[in-house]
């Protein structure tokens, strides 16, 4: 005598239901993106990084400086955090351009996914890695003699400002990743602006270092006013006026790459 047939839906019937947040995917693709960079050892890297920024543009100028008169410690960390901040930008471009490679990014537009959530996943994950790599480059900074002098809400200020100059370039670039969706083309592509933008601004040396002819533009572009904003929150405290010009570069930048990234993200190909 054969069994009675049961049907699916009494077969199931205790089995609790499950409801899919966006918030419970952000958590697991970001999850996802941290043990990759665990496991692959790209945190010993973030580690690391700011070391070699730190000895290398420490090092070879302070004796220099120190003959100006200026605490070269001091002068020059807030350029190594943002240098610091500018890998975090590249790693978020080439994890971008590898998913979009390799088809994940158009996998997880055919799911019951978040429409944001790949991208809001990336960003928090690069903002992880910046919180690490701006943790080790404030030790390092100490070693070599760099304080916060203004007090703690300054501190705070540098911190907060280098991390959301860090995310609003990651932003910007992990767009122009899931457009090329070539991580080597990429990587070489944003690192001569890097370089460029780094090595002629404020961030290395004063600006009558600098030729006349060139001095307005490295005095006015993007990085000099942040270096100009983070060294005065490390010390004595910064004023509006400084500070002002810095928020209106960030600002101005999130502006634009917010969109674009958005757009890049959830375009079909």
């Amino acid at each position: 005598m054969s069994a009675p047939a049961v049907a699916p839906t009494e077969l199931f019937a205790d089995v609790p239901s499950t409801r899919v947040t966006s918030f419970g995917q952000w958590r697991a693709l970001t999850g996802r993106i941290v043990w990759t960079m665990v496991s692959k050892g790209e945190l010993i890297g973030a580690l690391l990084t700011p070391l070699v920024f730190t000895v290398g543009f420490y090092l070879p100028l302070r004796l220099v400086m120190q003959f100006q008169g200026i605490d070269y410690a001091q002068f020059v960390m807030p350029i190594v955090v943002l240098q610091t901040m500018a890998f975090t930008m590249m790693s978020n471009a080439q994890l971008a351009a590898f998913e979009a490679r390799t088809g994940f990014s158009t996998r997880l537009q055919t799911m019951p996914v978040g429409m944001l959530v790949p991208l809001s996943s990336r960003i928090a994950a690069g903002l992880f890695r910046s919180v690490l790599s701006l943790t080790a480059a404030l030790i390092y900074g100490h070693i070599i003699g760099f304080r916060f002098t203004a007090g703690w809400g300054q501190t705070i200020g540098f911190c907060a400002f280098a991390l959301a100059v860090g995310t609003m370039l990651a932003i910007g670039a992990d767009g122009l990743g899931s457009l090329t969706k070539s991580p080597q083309a990429l990587s070489q592509a944003l690192t001569l602006p890097t370089l460029i933008f780094g090595m002629m601004s404020c961030g290395f040396v004063p600006e009558t270092q600098f030729p006349e002819w060139i001095q307005p533009f490295v005095r006015n572009q993007p990085i000099t006013q942040f270096a100009y904003a983070l060294r005065d929150m490390a010390a004595g405290g910064v004023s509006w006026e400084v500070l002002r010009v810095g928020l209106i570069w960030l600002v101005g930048g999130a502006l634009v790459f917010v969109p674009f990234a958005v757009w890049a993200s959830v375009r079909r190909a």
